[in-house]
């Protein structure tokens, strides 16, 4: 037969295959030669007669003026359980679709209704473009059958096969052909040289709508074409009137043509991504659409122009700074997989800032909202921040402390501030909220006579946690963590650990001396804050401690078999000399002093940096504390901190009591005498059940004194975020780690140097390492210096990212952009180490370090 014959023969093919049963209906008769074919000649007898389609065998009757006839003739084909595959061909009627004779064979089959010129133009276009198949198919035009299957067969008389498709011959159709001359014009002089240059507008013309001169140069028509396909995808995702400087580019004259224009930016976007955007780019130079004066909402959800992302993320802050959180909450979930940000991570960091701004103003929203209607006792209070609760419900207040610490510490890793407006609104919503909680909660502890009822309090954590513990422990003294840090120190272990998290009440001044001494062995039997020799410490029986070398001396006495190890000392130590130094220990203490370093030295943001660090450095000193043996441990916190954006302006500054001064703190004034100024309350220490004449005067919400010491970060007062700690009760079973063969993670793009904070770099897992027979795999990517992390990740495109474990859900066999974020910018080298999140396996390691060279550091 010939090429048409057989497309009409598969799709019926198709059709019997499926329903066994086909009414055919071709009210112009135009198949009828078709039928013929098929049959070997025109109808000779009533009954059905049998016939081969494309390989398969049915039973062909045909209509000859009596659909009751037909019916009959074909009823012991169809009247078994299993009917007979049979062709009804009714030629020349128009169906009937409320009371035909055959509805009982349409309903238990299938019916066609085929167009000719549609079949015949689908045969067509594997050898033509669409324009040239359009001339060939006028729509006002009968052709026949026969006209067509010499069309169909290229026999002499029709038109000549595609030049074009020769030309683009890896192409996928007319889109995929269009796509490739847009993106390059590598290709033109061929295009010219075989005169395909008529052929090509034919194509735009029939896909596009556009009309081109055939003879105008090809760079001329593509940059018409282009600006044509940018602006109509443009214009048709507007909410709004087009900017004028669109007026004198075409619009697509059908809704045919519009998806045209879509389909074909979208392949450009995601077939040819650096070519769309230098092209867009100057589609936009051209039209002059940066300084286009558009409504930022009116923008649809299709960024076809790179301004549109600048524009939304300005529109974003707005929102931020008019107090519409929810909203802008919103657009960022919306655009956070644009294709301008796929591209670009330090636009996408920004855009992720806006996140976490609308996220902290929301949660300062509810939790002043709660605070206002809070009138309990301080056990209410402090319930209130440390239980669990859930979003949206008042309550669970710490989670404002995270927010703003995940905000705080992502503005500090960017190259580029945010919006200085936004920022401010929800910086100033925390501050206020934060008054609100702490002026309300001094005042309840005052009622209460500075007890909290029912708490757990510091200097119980050791008998009633720590002692009870089976052996051997550690016990994890970390300086200056806050509550909501210790909450998330927990969410980020092995999901196999058994781990809880309570608050407990800190011992006033909620400054280090006196809290670390309040964990040590004894404390929940004897604890006083004295002054001895001039100095200012804790004394638990006849133990005074001011310092850590005292209260070492004094665990080490109360404690046999006790090993004391700084938590950077831990991280650092080969798992071989670790297993010796912690050889018959029964109580590992473990300290760190890196919140609270950075905090006091000033420097704001690399004191934001370190803090996410040491979360995850607790997290894996756990976990090698597990492999070596210790399963069992406690992490708890001398105090908490608060640690504003800014430093505390004049007016929350307070003249000190003066008297005779013990020590004086922004928060907290410690002696005897003096005077107590408005916003202030004073407390003896025996009310406090100290055995000492001294006296403490705080400021009573977030106010600080005029004193030494940094206006941005402190503590020693009784705010929540300053005298609440965690006390986390962990035991994580020992994981034997299986070394990964080969490279089941591969990763790439990774840069001979680290030039600035935030880099990006692909992780593909191939399915026939771990990730064999699975859609997705869990990884935890770190950046690592010496056994310490000092960095992590930060976003990641087209994959599921955990933002508190840092575990990302990453495709198989398919590379994922991930952007790190470096915590610690003053290492000097670091490796990029990608683990099993279930067994803390490597699966990959950087071969050789990689020098940190910052061109700026804050």
């Amino acid at each position: 037969m010939h090429t048409l014959h057989d497309y009409v023969a598969k799709q019926l093919a198709d059709k019997i295959k499926s329903r066994r049963v086909v009414v055919w209906f071709d009210e112009r008769g135009e198949f009828q030669p078709f039928v013929d074919e098929v049959r070997g000649g025109p109808r000779t007898v009533s009954e059905p007669v049998p016939v081969a389609v494309a390989g398969g065998n049915a039973s062909l009757a045909e209509y000859a003026g009596s659909m009751f006839e037909l019916r009959a003739v074909v009823e012991s084909h169809v009247s078994g359980d299993t009917p007979a595959p049979v062709v009804v061909y009714i030629p020349g009627v128009t169906r009937d679709r409320r009371a035909s004779v055959l509805m009982e064979l349409e309903k238990a089959g299938t019916t066609w209704e085929p167009q000719l010129k549609q079949l015949a133009k689908n045969v067509l276009l594997q050898k033509y473009t669409l324009g040239v198949v359009d001339e060939m198919l006028p729509f006002d035009r009968n052709v026949s059958y026969e006209d067509l299957a010499r069309a169909a067969a290229g026999n002499s008389g029709a038109e000549p096969p595609s030049i074009l498709k020769s030309i683009f011959h890896d192409a996928s159709g007319n889109d995929g052909l269009l796509t490739a001359w847009l993106v390059s014009d590598v290709r033109d002089p061929e295009i010219v040289s075989k005169e395909a240059t008529r052929e090509l507008t034919k194509l735009v013309k029939a896909r596009l709508g556009l009309d081109l001169v055939a003879d105008s140069p090809l760079a001329k028509l593509r940059a018409i074409t282009l600006r044509y396909v940018l602006s109509g995808e443009f214009r048709l995702d507007l909410s709004c009137d087009a900017p004028a400087s669109l007026d004198s580019v075409g619009k697509p004259p059908t809704k045919d043509e519009e998806s045209a224009v879509r389909e074909i930016a979208r392949r450009m976007r995601t077939g040819h991504a650096d070519a769309y955007a230098a092209l867009a780019d100057r589609v936009e130079e051209e039209l002059g659409l940066k300084n286009a004066k558009l409504p930022s909402g009116a923008l649809g959800s299709i960024d076809t122009f790179r301004f549109e992302e600048r524009a939304l993320l300005r529109y974003a802050g707005d929102l931020v700074s008019n107090g519409k959180f929810g909203q802008a909450l919103s657009l960022v979930s919306d655009r956070e997989d644009c294709f301008w940000l796929d591209r670009d991570v330090s636009r996408k960091a920004q855009w992720e800032a806006t996140r976490r701004m609308a996220e902290l103003g929301n949660v300062a929203m509810e939790v002043r909202t709660a605070v206002n209607r809070t009138s309990g006792d301080a056990a209410a209070w402090l319930d209130a921040y440390v239980s669990p609760g859930k979003d949206g419900d008042g309550a669970a207040w710490f989670r404002l402390d995270k927010a703003q610490r995940r905000l705080e510490a992502w503005v500090a890793n960017l190259d580029e501030e945010p919006e200085e407006r936004p920022l401010g609104v929800v910086r100033r919503a925390y501050e206020v909220t934060c008054h609100a909680m702490a002026e309300g909660f001094t005042k309840a502890l005052v009622k209460a006579g500075w007890t909290v009822p029912g708490a757990l309090h510091q200097t119980r954590v050791w008998s009633e946690v720590v002692a009870d513990k089976p052996k051997p422990v550690a016990y994890f003294l970390v300086d200056a963590m806050r509550f909501e840090m210790g909450v998330e120190l927990a969410e980020r272990l092995p999901k196999t650990s058994e781990v809880s998290v309570r608050g407990a009440v800190g011992a006033l001044p909620s400054i280090t001396p006196i809290g670390m001494a309040a964990l040590q062995p004894g404390a929940s039997a004897s604890f006083s804050v004295v002054e001895q020799g001039g100095k200012l410490g804790a004394r638990i029986d006849d133990s005074f401690l001011p310092d850590l070398a005292t209260r070492k001396k004094h665990a080490a006495a109360r404690v046999p078999k006790l090993v004391d190890l700084a938590l950077d000392e831990l991280l650092s130590l080969q798992p071989s000399k670790l297993s010796k130094k912690l050889d018959g220990a029964q109580v590992v203490v473990v300290r760190s002093q890196e919140i609270d370093h950075a905090g006091e030295t000033g420097f704001t943001f690399q004191a934001r940096q370190v803090m996410d660090t040491v979360i995850d450095n607790l997290g894996r000193a756990i976990r090698k504390l597990a492999a070596a043996g210790i399963e069992q441990a406690v992490v708890s916190a001398d105090h908490g901190h608060l640690f504003f954006a800014n430093d505390r302006d004049e007016s929350m500054r307070t003249d000190a009591p003066g008297g005779n001064t013990v020590e004086l703190h922004r928060r907290c004034w410690i002696g005897r005498g003096g005077a107590t100024s408005a916003g202030c309350v004073r407390v003896a220490a025996s009310a406090l059940g100290y055995a000492s004449d001294l006296e403490f005067v705080f400021p009573a919400a977030t106010g600080v004194f005029k004193a030494g010491g940094d206006l941005a970060f402190h503590h020693g007062g009784p705010s929540l975020q300053e005298l609440v700690v965690p006390v986390i009760s962990v035991r994580t079973r020992a994981l034997t780690e299986t070394p990964a063969k080969g490279q089941p993670v591969r990763v790439g793009g990774a840069p001979s140097e680290i030039t600035n904070r935030i880099f990006s770099v692909t992780i593909e897992a191939s399915a026939s390492g771990p990730a064999l027979f699975t859609k997705e795999y869990s990884i935890r990517p770190l950046l690592v210096c010496g056994g310490r992390q000092v960095g992590g990740v930060g976003m990641a495109v087209d994959a599921e990212l955990d933002q508190t474990t840092g575990i990302v859900r990453i495709p198989t066999n398919r590379p994922t952009t991930i952007a790190f974020v470096l915590h610690e910018p003053s290492v000097v080298s670091l490796r990029i180490v990608v683990q099993d999140p279930q067994s803390d396996a490597e699966l990959f390691r950087s071969p050789f370090d990689i020098p940190v060279r910052l061109g700026i550091t804050s």
